[in-house]
């Protein structure tokens, strides 16, 4: 029995909501308890507006209640994860000091493992002062690290639209634009907006970088990169999937350049601060996500790895053996079947992505958020039925598993 196109989104919001009504039943942090009555509620508003048909209320009601209401709420009384509070003070640390970690961390609160372009995002709240006590509605609204972040993935995403040739709608025929909306109401990326937007930032990069490589921009490919790997270095595996698409639409050329303008603004923006403080870049960034820093990981979800590292020493080789194993498998993916499209680009990398996350000696469920992001997003700046749209001076046929044809030809075989 065939669902209607209502009896689905109706079932979709339903299952949101039961998917934020566990968080204040069963978690301990304040930040998510809150996000996930309010977007219950939200997701319950847009289940009623969507049996009767009102689409556009029940998406307002779900913007509303998951994002809106408890980001605002959050933010303007300074609520949140550690996160941001980590981000921020790198922020003043980089601005007041040049550095960006404290010197022998004693409490995982001190710890900053992130590399140095996440302290870009923190420079707004020590630029406008606050100390985030007394603050006004203004400087608590402009200069948290949420917001930034929020900024960086949406103004990415945009500009991704764009090299896509998306319309008003997203996509030719404005069919699949109408994805992205529902995309940022959804827990996937609603709950971390809301409570710490740490990993926005890189998802819109990552992003970004497919989209022109898919459009055939090498530099700007390789610079979307460098932002990424300057952020986290989990971003490295979007380098290799980047490469490869590029490879496989443009040629080598193209692909080497990218790679050596992701390499070079990479190194420009960590190597400053890896000269300033190596032993802190290893081992809050390096050493304390891998379960390896003297102080332990709060990410500490039963995740493959992470309970292979439970039972002693060898445990953790025998994670990290496979961590290794999985990142070498999807990098002979790409030799062997490289992506020839933005859908199967981001797979790839949702797909690498996942089993690090997976198999990695600490991690949380919440990561998995980002592989999630990329298949979606994917999906909806493509139209259904095409492989890519035009890129400007090729396109890809759907009939011929995205080869490229000639300059100026027509998908059916003529030229313009």
């Amino acid at each position: 029995m065939t669902l209607s196109p209502t009896a689905r989104w109706t079932t979709g919001w339903l299952l949101a909501a039961v998917w934020a009504l566990s968080f204040p039943l069963f978690s301990a942090l304040a930040p998510h308890r809150l996000w996930g009555w309010c977007a219950a509620a939200g997701y319950l508003g847009a289940a009623a507006a969507t049996a009767v048909g009102r689409r556009r209320a029940a998406l307002a009601a779900a913007l509303l209640g998951a994002v809106a209401v408890p980001l605002l709420w959050l933010v303007l009384t300074g609520q949140g994860q550690s996160e941001v509070t980590v981000i921020e003070r790198s922020g003043r640390l980089l601005l007041d000091s040049g550095r960006l970690y404290v010197d022998r961390p004693a409490h995982v609160e001190e710890y900053t493992p992130y590399l140095p372009g996440m302290a870009l995002l923190g420079v707004p709240r020590a630029l406008l002062g606050g100390d985030g006590s007394g603050d006004g509605w203004v400087v608590r609204l402009l200069g948290d690290a949420r917001i930034w972040c929020a900024a960086a993935l949406f103004g990415c995403l945009w500009a991704a639209r764009r090299l896509l040739g998306g319309g008003p709608g997203g996509g030719r025929g404005g069919g699949p634009g109408r994805l992205l909306p529902v995309l940022v109401a959804s827990p996937v990326v609603a709950l971390p907006l809301t409570v710490s937007g740490v990993d926005l930032p890189l998802a819109g990069l990552c992003c970004l970088a497919l989209a022109a490589a898919a459009s055939g921009r090498p530099v700007l490919t390789g610079a979307a990169l460098a932002g990424a790997c300057a952020l986290k270095w989990t971003a490295l595996p979007a380098v290799a999937v980047a490469v490869a698409l590029l490879a496989v639409l443009r040629g080598g050329r193209p692909a080497v350049r990218c790679a050596l303008v992701a390499a070079g603004g990479t190194a420009l923006l960590v190597l400053p601060a890896a000269l300033l403080q190596p032993a802190e870049l290893w081992r809050q960034v390096f050493a304390f996500p891998t379960g390896r820093a003297p102080v332990p990981t709060p990410a500490s979800s039963p995740l493959p790895g992470r309970l292979l590292t439970e039972l002693g020493p060898w445990g953790w080789y025998l994670a990290m053996g496979l961590l290794l194993s999985g990142g070498l498998a999807v990098g002979l993916s790409l030799l062997a079947r490289p992506p020839r499209t933005v859908v199967a680009a981001a797979d790839r990398l949702a797909l690498g992505l996942t089993l690090a996350f997976l198999l990695a000696p600490a991690g949380r469920f919440g990561y998995l958020a980002l592989p999630v992001l990329l298949a979606v997003w994917a999906r909806s700046v493509t139209v259904p039925g095409v492989s890519r749209v035009v890129t400007g001076s090729f396109r890809l046929r759907p009939s011929d598993g995205g080869r490229p044809t000639a300059r100026n030809e027509r998908p059916g075989g003529h030229f313009a």
